[in-house]
């Protein structure tokens, strides 16, 4: 049989998309309600020297490979089936394999504003069709069970939906996911054929779910539905959406799921620490801000800040990642940060820029920016190949060779994650206060803004991650007056991270940054982070900013065992590490120097990364028993770029102290043998 894949491709790509689908514009559908607006994705438009290619790459390679994996791994097949349900289905798989579909249009959709595609946006269309085929009359829609409600997936009750909700079915994650990829349709075509299958699905949830009589009430086994009503209320207006997003969360610790793995082991009002399932408690954090903003309730805004106090202070990496372990995939006891066996899942690094974002939203400091930065440039996107087409689902700080990334998982979450998240890239450079601009993010893009419900054009152009410089430049301005507030990033004020959980070795003062308006130097007091700029700009005005990027040695609060003795190196926005094809010693034998520096050399391997390379002491034995010292060039890369030349050896954390070092071999003796029988 043809594949549902070539036949849909084959059906589609001849037809022109009818933009008189839309029953309503952006404007007319869009509700406002976080203290601070977020500029949409589809009014910025990306052109940079380094998002353009992750960019490039997604488009050109990710989402087609997304969408193959889509049909070949049967998940259209599964919604073909439940549109004609049959007790002689076997439902394998996982019951969330639904989402790979949604994601992976969310991600297509994303792109459409940067690349405008109607081949693409045809095969979207014939995607939905079937998709909607499944959907049953009263909205509900979860292919897993409606195929064969009698003998469903074996995580799902038979004959009855939402039995096992709270612990694995995942019927609400589903629709979380197919919240959010169909307001990311929505808002990128204007079509409503998507939007409207997601919408019928919650209202289906919404009837079904909450503390009326002849309602269950239940709350997600796994979150994401939480924070995606919230966002299908903005888009709708419709309260009944925040008013279910925020009875889930109320409801945790109420129901029989009362375990800390789910994060339901106390309401979460009442929550202090970040515990349990990584991906789980980013997604739920995440809601539990977009409450805290769009209610105001004092008691969510409160829990979120505790909660993001323990994470940023004692369960935080320096590449951004979070989640400890690998058992639970799980965040682990305070200061607990293995670096070889660390877990920091794709997917929770998403979900902590989801959680920062909101924050920053609400709060309107540029702390919550300083982590969504770290998170994007090293913890998340060391998730995917920068040619776009192999994946981690774990990202660890160090490797003795065991780890390479793959093609695709069986459990496909974190690839359809990242093939999601990297085109809504446009979404997280700007916000707006009433007459105050936000540049919260240093990429190259043009974008149109609303300033006072007044057109404004910005552009920025630079090379953010090898030069430190940037521009911004007026290309519009209808508003008159008003401020710009740029955001200058917490390292170069002397603080890696918003805590005390990492420090700069040696000079800890502010490192040197320049801001100049039509070529005159600007200097201020920064408020919360941003220097801002007000004033009645005319188009052609310029704002030049220049960043230090001389490479800094971070340390480790001493409550970090792992880390003891240890140092890391970044420059810029960019964590770096030690890896075994440009290191011919074991990596953990050589002892940094910290007051010896590193010197950067801009290369065009690894499509133009920047290696710096500084000097070490590689610490041997002799033949009599002594210790002994060799002199050795280290050289290291941006840790986002490891795992592209084999697999080996790969350090982020680097041994600047004998004690740090692992057990000695002997001088002479190769390394690459000894590992060999380790």
């Amino acid at each position: 049989m043809k594949s549902i894949f070539s036949a849909l491709i084959f059906a589609t790509f001849g037809l022109a998309v009818n933009a008189a689908n839309a029953s309503a514009s952006n404007a007319e559908m869009t509700h406002h309600g976080y203290p601070i607006e977020p500029v949409p994705f589809t009014s910025v438009k990306i052109d940079d020297p380094f998002w353009g290619q992750r960019l490039e790459a997604a488009r050109n390679v990710t989402i087609p490979l997304a969408f193959s994996k889509c049909e070949e791994s049967g998940r259209y097949d599964n919604f073909i089936k439940a549109a004609n349900p049959s007790e002689s289905y076997e439902v394998g798989g996982f019951p969330f394999d639904d989402t790979d579909v949604y994601k992976t249009i969310e991600g297509a959709s994303y792109l459409l504003q940067t690349y405008p595609d109607k081949k693409l946006e045809a095969y979207i269309d014939s995607v939905l069709t079937i998709v909607a085929g499944a959907q049953e009359e009263d909205g509900y829609l979860n292919t897993s069970f409606t195929m064969n409600p009698a003998k469903p997936h074996s995580w799902m009750a038979p004959g009855k939906r939402w039995e096992r909700v709270e612990i694995l079915s995942h019927e609400f994650y589903n629709l979380g996911h197919m919240i959010d990829g169909a307001v990311a349709h929505y808002q990128a075509t204007g079509k409503r054929n998507f939007l409207d299958i997601a919408i019928r699905y919650a209202d289906c949830v919404c009837r079904s779910i909450g503390d009326a009589p002849g309602q269950l009430t239940l709350v997600p086994g796994h979150q994401i539905a939480e924070m995606a009503l919230a966002r299908l209320y903005l888009v709708t207006g419709d309260r009944k959406y925040l008013d279910q997003a925020k009875f889930f969360l109320d409801k945790r610790g109420y129901t029989a799921r009362k375990d800390a793995y789910s994060q339901a082991h106390k309401p979460v009002v009442e929550q202090d620490e970040a515990v349990g399932h990584a991906v789980r408690a980013s997604y739920m954090y995440a809601g539990m801000a977009d409450v805290a903003a769009l209610t105001g309730d004092s008691a969510y805004i409160n829990a979120i800040d505790r909660i993001w106090d323990n994470i940023v202070n004692k369960k935080y990496y320096i590449t951004g990642g979070i989640g400890a372990t690998h058992k639970g995939e799980a965040f682990d006891a305070n200061y607990v940060l293995p670096n070889e066996e660390a877990y920091c899942e794709t997917c929770a690094a998403i979900g902590n820029v989801y959680v920062n974002h909101r924050l920053f939203l609400l709060h309107g400091d540029a702390k919550y920016y300083d982590v969504v930065e770290r998170t994007l440039y090293n913890g998340l996107i060391a998730g995917m190949s920068i040619d776009g087409g192999k994946f981690f689902y774990p990202n660890p700080l160090a490797s003795e060779g065991n780890y390479e990334r793959q093609p695709w998982f069986g459990c496909a979450c974190c690839p359809s994650n990242i093939c999601r998240f990297i085109p809504s890239i446009p979404g997280y450079v700007y916000a707006v206060k009433d007459k105050d601009v936000y540049v919260n993010l240093y990429i190259g893009n043009s974008s149109e803004l609303s300033v006072a419900g007044k057109k404004v054009m910005l552009s920025q152009k630079g090379d953010y991650t090898r030069e430190g410089n940037v521009t911004v430049s007026i290309d519009g301005n209808r508003a008159g007056e008003f401020s710009l507030k740029l955001r200058i990033p917490g390292r170069l004020q002397g603080k890696p991270v918003p805590s005390d959980l990492y420090s700069y070795i040696g000079n800890t003062s502010a490192t040197p940054y320049s801001v100049r308006v039509n070529g005159e130097e600007v200097k201020s007091e920064l408020d919360k982070g941003y220097m801002t700029i007000t004033r009645k700009w005319k188009k052609g005005d310029t704002v030049e900013l220049n960043f230090d990027m001389t490479p800094r040695m971070i340390a480790a609060n001493d409550n970090v065992k792992a880390d003891i003795g240890r140092v890391a190196v970044e420059r810029g926005p960019l964590v770096y590490c030690a890896e075994w094809p440009d290191n011919d010693f074991d990596i953990q034998q050589a002892v940094v120097n910290p007051a010896t520096g590193f010197e950067a050399e801009k290369t065009d391997r690894l499509n133009g990364i920047t290696i710096l390379h500084g000097k070490a002491q590689l610490l041997t034995r002799a033949a009599d028993g002594n210790l002994a010292l060799k002199d050795v060039n280290l050289s290291l890369i941006p840790y986002y770029a490891w795992a592209h030349r084999g697999q080996g050896q790969m350090s982020v954390w680097l041994p600047m102290s004998p004690s740090a070092t692992r057990p000695l071999v002997k001088a002479g003796d190769d390394f690459r043998n000894e590992f060999e029988t380790r």
